[in-house]
């Protein structure tokens, strides 16, 4: 049973990123009816919800497109920053959708801020200490439950995650449809990418829960 869980584990992340890069891709083929750049509409959402004050850059990269709070800024990638296709146009309006979720006080998104600094340090040595607990278990077996500990503050880091990155989709198709940015069908085309970006996210919420409970396993096993 664990080697399968263990080849669902390796399988999904190849095909939920495949199955981004395809989508954007396939999208990234068809132009919007008005003829607006990624960072046009970007700035029109913005400005419509007040934040004026939050600026837009561009940056290398591919589908690298984030919002920086700290910079009150929203960069866009080389595949989306100057592209009229819906594909970039969703992808830019998302990152809007984060900028207005911290400017409203999203209540997930301040959660997730506040756990970033111990889930950035529990990322990094969960498994040291987990493995440090399995080779040093007669003596401190208390590591290998420390590690455990770091690691479901990862998975918790995921949880609270997804409901962000949906809601920020879910803006950001409900803007390009309600202010009449693209037509019914593409906001519809838009939103199978941002569908495949959110798969991404689940993707890696069901591989980090898959590898806590083989964690778990192995810890009752000693």
């Amino acid at each position: 049973m664990w080697l399968i869980i263990l080849l669902v584990m390796l399988i999904l992340p190849i095909w939920a990123s495949i199955n981004v890069k395809s989508t954007f891709s396939k999208y990234s083929t068809v132009q919007n009816s008005r003829g607006l750049t990624a960072e046009q509409v970007a700035r029109q959402i913005l400005d419509s919800n007040g934040l004026t004050y939050v600026g837009i850059e561009r940056i290398s990269g591919d589908l690298s497109d984030h919002y920086d709070p700290q910079a009150n800024v929203v960069r866009l990638s080389d595949s989306v920053y100057g592209k009229t296709s819906v594909a970039a146009i969703g992808v830019a309006a998302h990152e809007c959708g984060h900028a207005c979720q911290h400017a409203e006080e999203y209540t997930p998104i301040k959660i997730r801020t506040a756990i970033v600094p111990a889930v950035n340090i529990c990322s990094k040595f969960w498994y040291f200490a987990f493995i440090l607990g399995i080779i040093f278990f007669e003596s401190f077996p208390e590591l290998i439950w420390a590690g455990i500990i770091m690691f479901s503050a990862v998975v918790l880091f995921q949880l609270v995650t997804l409901p962000v990155e949906l809601d920020a989709s879910g803006r950001a198709l409900k803007t390009l449809e309600n202010d009449m940015i693209l037509d019914s069908s593409e906001t519809a085309q838009a939103g199978k990418v941002l569908k495949a970006a959110a798969m991404t996210y689940v993707v890696s919420l069901v591989v980090s829960i898959l590898q806590l409970l083989r964690l778990l396993a192995s810890a009752k096993r000693r």
